[in-house]
């Protein structure tokens, strides 16, 4: 019960990091490229590498407090980090072939599947 309290709280407060964090970092830039979303993720990878790293390796902490840190807070902040570390880990571990196809797969398949549901919303508004 305390990991998902922990998830549930560092979810939510992801979410607002992740709305502040781009909306700041957006203001700064004149025209539609999505730098605040790219500041997000990155900065989501930058901090899902640095937190595993340390808190499974030279300074452990409980596994429920670094579950509410990487899923929780994270999560809420970006998927985009877990994706990263995820790819990171199959090349650590040898598996750059494997890698390879999370990157091609996830990023092909979910450009795929927005423009799937964009597609399904025109046709269920009748547009």
């Amino acid at each position: 019960m305390t990991r998902i309290l922990l998830i549930a709280l560092g979810g939510g407060l992801g979410s607002v990091l992740r709305y502040l964090m781009a909306g700041w970092t957006q203001s700064f830039v004149a025209g539609p490229f999505p730098v605040g979303t790219m500041a997000v993720n990155v900065s989501g990878c930058l901090i899902i590498g640095f937190a595993n790293y340390l808190f499974s390796g030279p300074m452990p902490i409980q596994p429920e407090y670094r579950i509410g840190l990487t899923i929780g807070l994270l999560g809420g902040y970006t998927t985009f980090s877990t994706f990263g570390w995820e790819t990171i880990a199959l090349v650590n571990d040898g598996q750059g072939w494997r890698a390879l196809g999370n990157v091609l797969l996830s990023v092909g398949l979910g450009l795929l599947g927005v423009w799937l549901g964009c597609r399904l919303a025109q046709r269920w508004a009748g547009v």
